[in-house]
C-alpha cells in the first residue's frame, strides 16, 4: 500500500524580505521557520529546503544501507549518515555528499564499499534526485 506524506509551507512577502514556516503535516513532528537569507547565507534558528532535503536523504540512505547490510548477513550495530546538500544562489542544488560512518562487525572493507554504493544507487531519495551529483564517503568505524 502506498503512503503519501505531506508538508506545507506558508510564505508571506517577497523572496528577499519575506519569510515562512514549513510544517511536517503527516507526522505533526514540527514546524520550521524558513527565509531566503537562511537558504542563501545560513541563519541560526532557521532551516532551508536543502537542509530538509538532507534530512530526508540521510534518513532514506540509512534505511537503504541498513537493509542492504542485513540482506548480506551483516546487520549494522550503528550507522551515522550525514547528507551535505550544496545550494548555489542563481544555480540551484549543485551536489549532495553522503558521509557515512558505520559499525558493522565482521564485514570486509571491499564488501562494505560495494554495499554502500549499492545503497546510494537504490535509495528512493537518491533515485528521486537522479539529476543531481551524489557523492559518497563511507568508512567502517
Amino acid at each position: 500500500m502506498a503512503l503519501t506524506s505531506e508538508a506545507t509551507t506558508l510564505w508571506f512577502g517577497d523572496l528577499m524580505s519575506g519569510s515562512g514556516t514549513t510544517s511536517l503535516d503527516s507526522s505533526d513532528a514540527g514546524e520550521f521557520p524558513v527565509t531566503w537569507q537562511a537558504r542563501s547565507e545560513g541563519a541560526p534558528g532557521r532551516t532551508n529546503p536543502e537542509e530538509l532535503l538532507g534530512a530526508a536523504h540521510s534518513a532514506c540512505y540509512s534505511m537503504a544501507f541498513s537493509n542492504a547490510l542485513g540482506q548480506a548477513g551483516h546487520a549494522p550495530e550503528s550507522l551515522q549518515v550525514t547528507a551535505a546538500v550544496t545550494f548555489q544562489p542563481g544555480e540551484g542544488i549543485t551536489g549532495i555528499h553522503l558521509l557515512v560512518s558505520a559499525k558493522v562487525p565482521g564485514l570486509a572493507a571491499d564488501e562494505f564499499q560495494k554495499l554502500a554504493e549499492d545503497a546510494k544507487a537504490n535509495c528512493p531519495v537518491s533515485k528521486a534526485l537522479a539529476g543531481t551529483t551524489i557523492t559518497l564517503e563511507a568508512s567502517l568505524a
